[in-house]
C-alpha cells in the first residue's frame, strides 16, 4: 500500500505538465470506476450503500474529489517530493481527529511529543524550502493531508460494514460525474505525450482501482488511524522517485522535515495503552467506536 500510494506524486507531476487538474481527476476516476463498477454490480455491492448515501457522498468529497484536485493543482507549482513529505503529516492529523471525535485512544505525553515533532517537521520543511509564492500550494497540500486524515475515519465509523468494492466504485463514479462538465471543456487540443498517457493509466489502474481495494482491506485489519501509517514509507518513495527521475533537489529542509515528520507520526499513532486483558483482540477490533457527533 505504501508503494502504491507513494508513486502517485511522480505521475501527477508528469500528468499536470500537459493536462489540467480537473481533467486528470476526471480521467483517473473514470478509469478506476470503469474497472470497479462492473465488478461491484456483478457482486451486488451497490444496493447496500443506499441507507448510507449521505456518508458515501461525504467520503467521496473528503477522500477523492477535493484532495485529488488540490494535490494536482499544487503540484503545478511545487515538487512532487515536497508534496509527498507534507502529506506524510496525515497520521498525526488522523490521531488528533480520532481523539477529538471521541475515539478510544487518548493522548499521553509520548503521543503529544510525536505530534509536536511531526508538525515541527512540517514547519521546518516549509520554513527552509518554501518560497513566499509557493505558500498557496503548500496550503492546498495541507488541506489534502487533513482530508486524508479524516477519510479513513468515515470509512471506519460509517462505511466500514458496507461492501468495500461498492463504496470505492460508487465514490469514483460520483467523482467522475462531478468533474465531467469541467474536464470535458478542458481536454487538450492534441493527444498528450506517451509519458502523460502512461502516467494517467498508472494513476487510474494501480493507484486508484487497486489502491483503494487494498486500502479498505488495511483499514478493516488495523483500524483507521493506523491505516494512515503507510505514509511512513510514502514520502520516501515520493522523494526517491522525484530526485532520481525528475531531478528534484534533495535539500537540508527535506532531510530534517522527513525525519521529524516520520518519527512524529510513529509516536503519535501508537496506542497509549494495550487493550484490556479481559478483551480479546478480535473483540477489541469489532467493538463500535463511539462518535461525538
Amino acid at each position: 500500500m505504501a508503494l502504491i500510494w507513494g508513486i502517485p506524486y511522480l505521475f501527477i507531476k508528469v500528468a499536470v505538465g500537459e493536462i489540467t487538474p480537473a481533467t486528470l481527476v476526471f480521467l483517473r476516476s473514470v478509469i478506476g470506476a470503469s474497472i470497479l463498477l462492473p465488478l461491484a454490480v456483478a457482486r451486488k455491492d451497490l444496493a447496500p450503500l443506499r441507507p448510507q448515501w449521505k456518508w458515501l457522498v461525504a467520503y467521496t468529497f473528503v477522500e477523492i474529489a477535493v484532495p485529488w484536485f488540490l494535490l494536482s493543482d499544487a503540484e503545478r507549482r511545487i515538487t512532487s517530493s515536497l508534496a509527498g513529505l507534507l502529506i506524510a503529516a496525515s497520521p498525526s492529523i488522523a490521531a488528533v481527529l480520532a481523539v477529538l471525535a471521541g475515539g478510544r485512544d487518548r493522548l499521553d505525553s509520548r503521543r503529544i511529543a510525536g505530534l509536536v515533532l511531526g508538525f515541527g517537521g512540517v514547519a521546518a520543511l516549509v520554513g527552509l524550502d518554501v518560497r513566499a509564492d509557493d505558500l498557496g500550494a503548500i496550503g492546498q497540500v495541507v488541506l489534502v493531508a487533513l482530508c486524508y486524515g479524516a477519510g479513513p475515519m468515515i470509512i471506519e465509523r460509517r462505511l466500514g460494514r458496507l461492501p468495500p468494492l461498492g463504496v470505492v466504485a460508487a465514490s469514483l463514479g460520483i467523482t467522475a460525474l462531478v468533474y465531467a462538465p469541467f474536464a470535458l471543456t478542458q481536454l487538450p487540443s492534441t493527444l498528450p505525450s506517451a509519458s502523460v498517457l502512461f502516467a494517467v493509466g498508472v494513476l487510474g489502474v494501480i493507484c486508484t482501482a487497486l489502491g483503494f481495494v487494498v486500502f479498505f482491506a488495511l483499514i478493516t485489519e488495523v483500524g483507521a488511524p493506523r491505516a494512515t501509517v503507510i505514509t511512513y514509507v510514502n514520502p520516501a518513495v515520493a522523494l526517491t522517485l522525484g530526485v532520481a527521475l525528475l531531478g528534484e533537489p534533495f535539500t537540508v529542509g527535506i532531510a530534517i522535515g522527513f525525519v521529524l515528520i516520520v518519527l512524529g507520526s510513529v509516536l503519535a499513532t501508537r496506542r497509549a495503552a494495550p487493550p484490556s486483558p479481559n478483551i480479546s483482540v478480535s473483540e477489541e477490533r469489532a467493538r463500535p467506536i463511539q462518535s461525538s457527533h
